[in-house]
Order: C-alpha cells, then structure tokens, then sequence
C-alpha cells in the first residue's frame, strides 16, 4: 500500500509516523511511501493568497491518488483545502497534537527584539499578534519549518510565529520560547491533527486504532465554521474546538472585511451535531459576533 507525501522534512516524517502505525496494527501489509513535489513547494516567493491557496500543496498528491499511483495521502489538517473531491474523501483523522501556535526566537537568543519585524505569513496569526503587541511588524515569510528557521537566526526576523504540532514532530521543541494560549492566539481550523485522504472504495476498518473520533468532531466543526465563512489563505479567520462530557464547545474568530476589528464568539452542543454547530456560529457572526 503506497502513502503518498510532499517532500518536506515535516511531511515525511508526518507520513512515517502514519506508516509505522499502519505497519504496527496490519503486519501482513507492506507499506511504502511516495514523496511529491507540489506546486506550493516550488512557489515560495509570493504570499499563498495570491497564487491559489492551499490547494497548492495538495493537487499533485491528489491525482496521484486518482490514478491510482497511491493508496493513501498524510496532510497536517490544517493545511488541506475547505472543499475536497467527493471520490478522495477524508477517511480518518488522527489525534490531535498540541494545537497552540508558539513564538520562535534566533537561535541562542533569550530575549525578543521587537524592532525586528515577526516572520508569518497568515493573516490570521498577524492580526491576532498585533492585538497583543500593537508596537510590532509582521512580514509574510514562505518555505518550510526548516527554510524560515534558517531565515531567523540569518537575522531577517527577530521572530517567528509558528505551529507548536509541527515543531515538536520535527524534534525542535527547543526552539519554542513562548507559548500562545488559545485565549491570546486562536489557531487554524483542525490545527495539530492529520488527516488521510483516500479513494471513496478504501477499507477504512484499517485505520481503526488510528483514526481518532473525538478529533473528527472536533475538526468537522472547525472545518465547517471557517467553509461557512469562506475562511482560506487570505481569509483570517480561525476556529477551535474542544469536547467535554460528549458536548462540543466550539470558539470562532471572523475579521472585518477592513481588517480593524476581530470577532469572537462561542457555541456549544451535542458532538453528533459537529458541522451544524460550525455552521451555526459562522451564521450568528455574520450577523455580528463580539468584538474583542
């Protein structure tokens, strides 16, 4: 059975941990993967909003999948388009890691020098940022985890906010100076979990162990939020969702079309009901949510 992956040091060993787990519950299948280039890894010198999207970092392992070059694709939730092929569904989901995103300082540096600008190239993040810190710059910055690493201790940045998940799967928790909580800083929809994308005939009794139903809840409400918002690469808006007692409490943040003013609000329900829930809170703050 072949998992098919972008080429990324991030996304292999993303793709490894799904194969050895697969391997580990159905020792009688072999299991390879297949790493592709796609087009977003080879456009890094614009903003992901002027060229298509996240699509970009999909659609090459997506016909690979049609064809049927592979069996199984591994992308970090988040980064996955709101609309999917209904014939390469989502067939599982596995258990969300730490979703919180972090600040990242050059290497060997303790202390944050805030006349440099902070590297991130999400709208969300920045404008999340400036609401802590009204006195910083932000500056898109593209490439992988490693690239934009090598970009800050060049000195180009004097930060950088990123994924809390994608730096600890790499080994460079170490990196990590500062943790945002979800109060300061509200992550990407599904942000932390993996998802895996197959052909509508795949037998999904094999990913039974792997597949998390609490973080399927949990993401098809944030996906369904931000979708119901139109929430892309250029659409700053954020989700996050946890269960308790069986009821899902779902956070939302929408960002006026002039970009002044943030939205929150909140909504909670029967975990069954994930994606209405979304839907649900998307409509009341198009109606006007809460400024914070």
């Amino acid at each position: 059975m072949v998992i098919a992956s972008r080429q990324s040091k991030l996304a292999l060993i993303q793709a490894e941990q799904v194969r050895l787990a697969l391997s580990a519950l159905h020792p009688e299948i072999s299991f390879e993967i297949k790493t592709y280039k796609t087009t977003g890894d080879m456009i890094l010198n614009v903003t992901l909003d002027k060229i298509g999207g996240k699509g970009l970092f999909v659609k090459e392992l997506e016909s690979a999948l049609l064809r049927g070059d592979a069996d199984l694709l591994v992308h970090s939730f988040k980064d996955m388009p709101m609309e999917t092929m209904g014939e390469i569904p989502v067939v599982g989901v596995t258990k969300r890691q730490d979703e919180r995103d972090v600040l990242v300082l050059p290497k060997g540096q303790k202390d944050w020098d805030k006349t440099k600008p902070v590297g991130t190239s999400s709208k969300r993040r920045s404008l999340q940022l400036k609401r802590l810190y009204p006195e910083i710059e932000t500056l898109p910055v593209r490439g992988n985890v490693i690239t934009r690493l090598q970009k800050l201790d060049s000195g180009e940045f004097g930060a950088l906010v990123l994924a809390a998940a994608g730096l600890k799967r790499l080994g460079l928790e170490n990196r990590i100076s500062r943790y945002f909580s979800v109060e300061e800083i509200l992550p990407s929809a599904c942000q932390g979990a993996l998802a895996l994308q197959a052909r509508r005939d795949f037998d999904k009794s094999l990913l039974e162990g792997l597949h998390d139903e609490d973080t399927f809840y949990i993401s098809m409400a944030e996906r369904a939020f931000v979708s119901s918002l139109d929430g892309g690469c250029s659409s700053p808006v954020a989700a996050h969702a946890v269960i308790e007692n069986s009821l899902i409490k779902l956070r939302g943040l929408y960002v006026s079309p002039d970009e002044t003013k943030l939205f929150y609000d909140h909504i909670e329900g029967e975990k069954e009901k994930a994606a209405e829930l979304g839907e649900s809170l998307a409509q009341r703050m198009k109606e006007g949510g809460c400024v914070v």
